[in-house]
């Protein structure tokens, strides 16, 4: 599975971020949203998605945990796309 992520918009800092956005499978589109926290405990990342994502996933096949914990390894590798204007520098801490 080929999971491709776009961010939207992101709000908070390097502590905790909301993050909104997409992510693609197979030319399809889904929206997610997701809470990054920092530093205590290390980097985690909490995806969800809707109730109408998660059967539109189930029906084209897809196993909803898997397409979760994909999109979560993506957003702690920082394998995504970002707006123009946002830097990663804003709300990552190396």
């Amino acid at each position: 599975m080929e999971l491709k992520v776009h961010i939207n918009d992101i709000h908070g800092s390097q502590m905790a971020a909301k993050i909104n956005g997409k992510f693609t499978i197979d030319n399809n589109d889904f929206r997610f949203t997701a809470i990054a926290f920092g530093r205590i405990g290390g980097q985690n990342v909490g995806a969800k998605l809707s109730k109408d994502t998660e059967k539109e996933l189930e029906k084209l096949g897809y196993d909803v945990d898997e397409v979760i914990m994909s999109l979560q390894r993506n957003l702690l590798q920082g394998d995504m796309s970002l707006p123009e204007g946002l830097k990663k520098e804003s709300f990552v801490d190396d």
